[in-house]
C-alpha cells in the first residue's frame, strides 16, 4: 500500500473508515471490512468492501445504525462484498425494518451474483427496495 486515501472513483468527497481486525475478540480476521461513505445531499452511499459474515456483521449494524435516521435515503452498495453469511442477512433486515420506523427509504445495490443469491436462498429478495447501481438508487 502507498499509504495514500483510497480514491472516490466518481471525484466526489468521502469518509472511509477501516475496521481494525484486532478489535475483535474473537481473534484475527483474515479480511478487513470497509466502508467508503459518500453523502448526496439528502441521501447517502455507504459501500461494503469485504466480507459480512458473523464477525463483520455487528461492524455492519453500527455503521448503518449511525446513518439511517440521519438522511432521507440510504443507499447500501454491496457491489463489492465478496460474502454475505446469514448474520449479515439479518443486519440488512434490521436497516430495513429500522429505515421503516424513521419513515426513510432504505435502497440496496447487490451488485454480485454472491449477494443476489444469499437474497434470493433466503426469500429476501423481494423484501428490499433493489438498485443496479448507487446511482441509479440515487435517481429512482
Amino acid at each position: 500500500m502507498s499509504g495514500d486515501p483510497p480514491v472516490d472513483p466518481e471525484g466526489r468527497g468521502h469518509d472511509v473508515e477501516d475496521v481494525d481486525p484486532a478489535a475483535f475478540a474473537m481473534g484475527d480476521i483474515d479480511e478487513v471490512v470497509r466502508f467508503v461513505v459518500v453523502d448526496h445531499g439528502p441521501a447517502r452511499v455507504i459501500n461494503v468492501v469485504g466480507e459480512i459474515d458473523t464477525l463483520t456483521a455487528p461492524v455492519l449494524r453500527t455503521r448503518l445504525d449511525e446513518h439511517i435516521g440521519e438522511v432521507d435515503l440510504l443507499v447500501l452498495d454491496l457491489s463489492e462484498v465478496t460474502f454475505l453469511g446469514s448474520a449479515g442477512l439479518a443486519v440488512l433486515v434490521a436497516a430495513k425494518d429500522e429505515a421503516d420506523r424513521h419513515n426513510h427509504r432504505f435502497r440496496l445495490v447487490p451488485g454480485s451474483r454472491i449477494v443476489v443469491r444469499a437474497l434470493e436462498a433466503t426469500g429476501l429478495l423481494t423484501l428490499f427496495d433493489l438498485a443496479d447501481t448507487a446511482a441509479d438508487a440515487l435517481t429512482t
